[in-house]
């Protein structure tokens, strides 16, 4: 279990940063239908998801209707059919004309057959690491409909209007557009189907457009980004020269758990930002295989989506020919080496096999190649996973997740990275409270695995104001003993004399930097930090940690223990607890149940009366032997046992008593005198 909140407090950016949303991964429910046996698709929704998904059709519906009501077609007044939607630094090199469907081919259809892969080829934009993320995720029917709302169509209650629904920094946003697209000649310039008259392709790129500004802020991109915005899933990245030995498992278990998968090329030498046309690089595949090599051929800079993997039996001997299937989103093949259409390494494999491997090639542009090939020609490997389970173990955790609001203010919370150490101490700070270790803790290791997401904002989007991505990282220090539970921000001396417990690999200026790390029970401070101090800007900071699978069973608190947690935090005497005194009291709660867990050894949901003496211990409380013996009397049964709901009644009623006590001990000396209404109020509320 996992407890992370702000500590800053006053400020601007702490305001932000002190909201945490606590969502539980596995127990999600919605109208979708299940992906499939065990599969966990809680990155997708959280608990409330279903109530805001109903407002934002609600909101489509009743614009939609009410155009359809007025017989008018709809025209998107914050993303207008002009060139300020199309670029901002300068024109493209061709006249642009705003079209709808209807005016481009007769009978146009948003969908044709179910949205799938072959419905998307790149046009003239360089966004094909959105296209790539577009073609993962028609893999996965139950995704590809939480992104396209379906019953949207041509015909029935047309109106010009279409929406789409993206991940946006921790919330599901809803995206309306019409359905003006650029065109040329009458052809669309940019995304498009090979069925001249399907359009859900074009549209969902100008929704992905509009989301952040204009269509020239997607040219050139990080497949993980798109991934991530069509699930809330959490990222990995993998140079494959440093990959690991069991990367093909690793792909492979990714795939049969429905995570996106993508790769590409480094580019090695940039020609002054030239953007080569699909048209140009095929006609110097020849040419550029000579001069420069099958990764030049490929593609420099370009992204592939990875639609499949596969391990074949060699024919003739005792070993197995593991092979990738690659998807080109220009439309046509530009893999010439071994496994491509007609090679000759296909009579390596059986009959059956062979015919398996090409039945799954549906398209053109999709093609096989051996995965040493793919290492050797491809630079880097993204996989977005739907939930922050390893890729390299088989068990399956549940999960839950902090979200924090944050930002770097130039002047007064942008510090840098630790290499400055005059301003490392005003970056922004997260306390971080690992309660529960993992259920796998070997060899007498006590440790909790927690993964640190941290993504920057908005960047994307102000590209037309000349932003770019900064150079993110983050480290994690242990809070001393003396310093926690203080909610207060760290100061210069405690980093310079005191080392990280943990760091994110490398510095980098992607939008998002995730890690995975083990770390002993106890309380941390996260900071995030851009690696150059005075650098404004925005972030999302997200904490996963696991959540084991033997929680407790109890059919909620009693009527009495409710009453003791209201008298316990009812402040302000109103006989009702607001937010933050629910929060203080939920705090506590999750406190004493990592305690409760540890001395339910044989997991019956109770705790033996003679173990109760620990337990009160572990919690800070300190009682004399009349009191242990009163405790046992009063919450165990007839068996010897305290369940749950005991236990946590009496730890309520034990804090109160302390709090009650201290109160009262004004001088300090452990000895108070009550009058007769104040003994009467105690024996009210802890009696």
């Amino acid at each position: 279990a996992v407890t992370v909140f702000s500590a800053d407090k006053g400020s601007e950016s702490s305001s932000e940063s002190g909201r945490t949303q606590e969502v539980s991964l596995d127990c999600f429910k919605s109208d979708y239908p299940p992906a499939g046996t065990n599969s966990i698709y809680s990155a997708i929704l959280s608990r409330n998801e279903a109530v805001k998904d109903a407002k934002r059709l609600k909101s489509f519906l009743e614009l939609r209707d009410k155009y359809v009501k007025q017989n008018v077609v709809f025209e998107d007044p914050m993303f207008p059919a002009s060139d300020a939607s199309l670029f901002y630094s300068r024109k493209f090199p061709m006249k642009f004309e705003w079209k709808r469907p209807s005016e481009i081919c007769e009978n146009p259809q948003f969908i044709i057959d179910g949205a799938n892969r072959t419905d998307i080829c790149q046009g003239e934009l360089g966004d094909c690491w959105l296209l790539a993320a577009i073609a993962c995720l028609t893999l996965n029917e139950k995704l590809l409909y939480r992104v396209i709302p379906p019953d949207q169509s041509f015909t029935e209650n047309y109106a010009g209007i279409f929406h789409f629904q993206f991940w946006r920094y921790g919330e599901w946003v809803d995206v309306i557009v019409d359905d003006q697209i650029p065109t040329n000649k009458n052809q669309l310039v940019f995304t498009k189907s090979f069925r001249k008259n399907e359009f859900w392709s074009a549209l969902l790129e100008k929704a992905y457009a509009k989301l952040h500004g204009s269509y020239e802020a997607l040219k050139g991109g990080n497949t993980l980004e798109a991934m991530e915005d069509f699930t809330g899933g959490v990222t990995e990245f993998f140079e494959l020269s440093e990959a690991p030995k069991e990367l093909f498992m690793i792909m492979k278990k990714a795939m049969q758990r429905g995570s996106l998968m993508g790769c590409s090329i480094d580019v090695s030498v940039r020609k002054n930002d030239q953007i080569k046309t699909r048209e140009f690089i095929q006609k110097s595949w020849d040419t550029n295989k000579k001069q420069n090599g099958t990764r030049k051929a490929l593609g420099e800079g370009h992204a592939y989506s990875i639609i499949a993997l596969e391990e074949c039996d060699e024919n003739g001997k005792d070993t197995k020919i593991r092979l990738i299937r690659l998807r080109n989103p220009w439309g046509f093949v530009l893999w010439k080496g071994p496994w491509c259409a007609n090679s000759k390494e296909w009579s390596t494999i059986s009959i059956a096999d062979r015919e398996n491997l090409k039945k799954q090639t549906i398209e053109q542009s999709e093609f096989w190649m051996s995965f040493n090939d793919f290492k050797r020609n491809f630079t880097k490997l993204e996989i977005c996973n739907l939930t922050p389970d390893t890729l390299q173990g088989d068990e399956r955790l549940s999960w839950t997740v902090s979200v924090n609001q944050g930002r770097w203010v130039r002047g007064s919370s942008a510090g840098g990275c630790r290499n400055f150490p005059d301003t490392f101490w005003t970056n922004p700070q997260y306390r971080l409270q690992l309660f529960e270790q993992d259920d796998d803790s070997e060899d007498g290791e006590v440790l909790c695995t927690v993964v640190v997401a941290l993504m920057q904002k908005g960047r994307r989007m102000q590209r037309n104001q000349g932003a770019r991505y900064l150079t993110i990282g983050f480290s994690i220090y242990e809070v001393l003993n003396m310093m926690r539970g203080e909610n207060q921000h760290l100061q210069k001396d405690f980093f310079l004399y005191t080392a990280s417990k943990a760091k994110c690999k490398t510095y980098i200026n992607l939008r998002e930097v995730t890690e995975r790390f083990r770390l002993p029970p106890g309380e941390y401070v996260i900071i995030p930090s851009t690696f150059e101090p005075h650098q404004d800007g925005e972030f999302i900071l997200r904490v996963f940690s696991e959540k084991s699978n033997n929680e407790i069973k109890t059919e909620g608190f009693s009527l009495e223990t409710c009453r003791s947690m209201i008298a316990l935090m009812d402040t302000d005497g109103t006989g009702k607890l607001n937010l933050q005194e629910f929060k203080h009291l939920w705090k506590k709660i999750k406190q004493w149940q990592v305690i409760f867990k540890r001395y339910d050894k044989n997991k019956s949901c109770s705790i033996s009366s003679f173990e109760m003496r620990n337990a009160v211990n572990d919690a800070g409380f300190h009682l004399n032997k009349q009191l242990y013996d009163i405790i046992a009397m009063r919450y165990a049964d007839e068996h010897l046992n305290i369940d749950f709901d005991s236990y946590i009644c009496c730890f309520v009623r034990l804090e109160g008593m302390f709090r009650a006590f201290n109160a009262f001990d004004k001088d300090g000396d452990g000895i108070i005198k009550l009058n007769v209404l104040e003994v009467t109020w105690f024996e009210y509320y802890y009696h």
